[in-house]
């Protein structure tokens, strides 16, 4: 196979996602109106969700598992009364329940999925199974048993209540949440099921919705000095992690993926880090005794 055609770019585009186009089309959009070579996003969102969809190319695509790591803030309402296939509005019902709780009944509830839980995906999740991914066994009519899976939620707040039938939430957590299975067992919890209605991605990591290109913008500057001009450096994928000034013999010896001499104050034998000279990101590693090992190595 041939080596893949386009343009060698660095940095971040945020874009607004908007409802109705998958993760992945959103990132081929991009590659294909900046011609990049390569490209990635940091966090799946539904195609049904909308938000924050941040996309790496070129060599910010190795910062990728540091913007998944860190936290992100969710906006969604929740249906009562209803249980589908999908836990959203996507799905076809399969239980309802008259009651429909109050807004005390809800807080109570909202603390047993604050902290450290365990969380099972929705049946139709990118997660694997032996192989095969749960949505895909889904559709074709089997239920496979997942897994509970452990979610730092941070907060997770009740926001309004526009009916007996809706509620909206605010949470923010860590990397591998699924909203979904939050709205499906608070339903559970609550006694009237539920699912979600809708769902937006507000920040995640350093990035913010606010911030955020949207497709139509993406569509009428491709191509363009334009749309260059919007790209964020790729050293704001790593803005969760300490940065350290490289000597120039340590640079030299980083670039060659190489353990170099770094500058560093405040940090202890084993910490994670990035180390940049003349203010540019060259690498990440572990830092031990004055030198940053690199783990990855950042070429431009």
């Amino acid at each position: 196979m041939g080596r893949r055609k386009g343009r060698d770019i660095s940095g971040w585009l945020v874009v607004d996602k908007p409802a109705g186009l998958t993760s992945t089309s959103v990132v081929n959009k991009v590659r294909w109106a900046l011609g990049a070579k390569k490209a990635g996003h940091a966090g799946t969102l539904d195609p049904a969700a909308t938000g924050v969809l941040a996309v790496a190319l070129g060599e910010a695509t190795k910062t990728v598992p540091y913007v998944t790591d860190a936290l992100k803030c969710y906006r969604f309402a929740v249906r009562f009364g209803a249980a589908t296939t999908t836990d959203d509005a996507e799905g076809a019902i399969v239980g309802t329940a008259e009651t429909r709780p109050s807004d005390d009944e809800i807080r109570a509830a909202l603390g047993s999925f604050r902290g450290e839980i365990e969380q099972v995906p929705p049946q139709f999740s990118a997660v694997k199974v032996e192989g095969a991914r749960a949505y895909d066994l889904a559709r074709e009519g089997e239920a496979p048993e997942l897994a509970a899976r452990p979610l730092f939620v941070e907060s997770l707040e009740l926001l309004e209540r526009p009916d007996a039938d809706t509620a909206v939430f605010e949470m923010v957590c860590g990397k591998g949440g699924y909203v979904r299975a939050i709205a499906r067992d608070l339903g559970r919890a609550l006694g009237c099921l539920g699912h979600v209605l809708r769902l937006r991605r507000e920040w995640s990591g350093p990035f913010e919705a606010a911030e955020g290109v949207s497709v139509e913008t993406i569509d009428a500057e491709a191509g363009t000095a334009a749309l260059d001009a919007r790209l964020l450096p790729l050293e704001i994928g790593l803005a969760d992690l300490p940065e350290l000034r490289a000597t120039p013999e340590g640079a030299a010896r980083l670039r060659n993926g190489n353990p170099g001499m770094v500058l560093a104050s405040g940090l202890e034998w084993g910490d994670e880090a990035w180390a940049s000279f003349g203010g540019e990101a060259i690498a990440v590693g572990i830092y031990r005794s004055g030198e940053l090992h690199p783990s990855r190595v950042f070429n431009r």
